[in-house]
């Protein structure tokens, strides 16, 4: 196990994706979310689909039907489709905050759902984490911006992929599995422009940008990747945080961002409650493994 390089791959994994998700919000100015939904899909499709390939892999595989593959799909629908939507309307800052939220879901949905043991302590932190998301979204306030629900969305949809993937027929592969989640952004975006706006024609700076978003996604993905088979996952898990500060200081840098002191407070109880979590996980193996 090499820890050390696996948190680096790691880091160099969530500036990549903050990088794509700044470019995705420059770009959301000028086309529509459909059209972005469907380029970026169509070219990462071809991408990931040359690497399944290049795995020896199969491109159709039968238990792509399986029912928690087709959940997943959804939630790789769901989750991309209001993010980038709210990426359009509230600051990069705020949208990957409530992103944070994640883990913290995927343990609740575990709990919910797969019937894992969470004690009270997680439990708690999980309270923590959500009333952190309260203090950027912010309901009943002047300043509450209805767009924010569109990221809580996305969270919730990203976390039950997350939460069914363990469901999956072992044989499907997550060079198989995340090429099938890109692929149903196809489908969606020409839906989208179908019943909105029509598509525009992309000048080549956009072109450029989209181009962008694909290989910073691809490279990202397969940093994420290659961290947790090299390392130990409690080691590495913690800097999948290292988003948020890249992304709060691109929406500083980029688009002159100001985070306010409760969306700080927010963020801080998110990341606090995360970490205390995957600390509380890494304990709990620790001592099954001692007994």
């Amino acid at each position: 196990m090499n820890n050390l390089r696996g948190a680096l791959l790691m880091i160099g994994s969530m500036a990549g994706f903050a990088l794509a998700d700044m470019l995705i919000k420059q770009v959301s100015t000028r086309l529509p979310v459909g059209q972005i939904l469907l380029m970026v899909g169509a070219g990462s499709s071809l991408l990931f689909g040359a690497l399944v390939l290049y795995n020896r892999q199969s491109l159709v595989p039968r238990e792509i039907l399986h029912p928690a593959v087709i959940i997943r799909n959804l939630g790789d629908v769901v989750g991309p489709l209001c993010f980038i939507t709210a990426l359009t309307m509230i600051p990069l800052s705020v949208a990957t905050t409530i992103l944070q939220s994640v883990p913290l879901l995927v343990t609740c949905g575990a709990a919910l759902i797969l019937g894992e043991s969470v004690g009270w302590r997680r439990w708690a932190a999980i309270g923590v984490g959500m009333a952190g998301v309260l203090c950027i979204v912010r309901p009943g306030y002047e300043s509450f911006q209805p767009a924010t629900l569109l990221a809580v969305i996305a969270a919730v949809a990203l976390a039950a992929r997350d939460v069914v993937t363990p469901l999956v027929p072992p044989r499907l592969s997550a060079l198989q599995l995340s090429l099938w989640g890109i692929l149903m952004m196809i489908p969606t975006g020409a839906a989208l422009l179908a019943t909105g706006t029509p598509p525009i024609p992309v000048a080549p700076e956009l072109g450029l940008s989209l181009v962008g978003i694909i290989l910073l996604g691809g490279a990202a993905y397969m940093m994420i990747t290659q961290a947790v088979r090299i390392a130990q996952l409690s080691a590495v898990a913690p800097f999948r945080y290292s988003r948020l500060i890249f992304a709060m200081a691109l929406g500083m840098l980029v688009f002159g961002e100001r985070p306010d002191a409760m969306t700080f407070l927010g963020a801080g109880m998110i990341v606090g409650a995360g970490l205390y979590t995957l600390a509380r996980e890494r304990a709990l193996f620790t001592e099954a493994r001692q007994g």
